[in-house]
């Protein structure tokens, strides 16, 4: 379980170095997050989970925390590379 679990943290990892690299698409930091769009990946997520038998809403609540993780993280790069203070 633990090799396991140091798996899926290191995805989410990942997951945040790309929406890090995204910041810099950005043209505010308001632009990070798309409310259409991440309501359109919660929906996503949960279908793949009801698909692979899982409880869809357990999954979206855990997405809807790592969403709102990744989007405070891309507007904390966003500032930081922007010089905006």
């Amino acid at each position: 379980m633990d090799a396991l679990d140091r798996e899926i943290i290191a995805l989410f990892s990942k997951r945040v170095a790309f929406v890090k690299a995204a910041a810099k698409f950005k043209s505010s930091a308001d632009a990070v997050a798309d409310p259409g769009r991440m309501n359109a990946v919660f929906a996503t997520r949960r279908a793949w989970a009801e698909q692979a038998g899982l409880d869809g809403a357990v999954i979206e609540s855990l997405y809807r925390d790592l969403v709102a993780y990744c989007v405070f993280e891309e507007k904390k790069h966003w500032e930081k590379i922007s010089d905006v203070s």
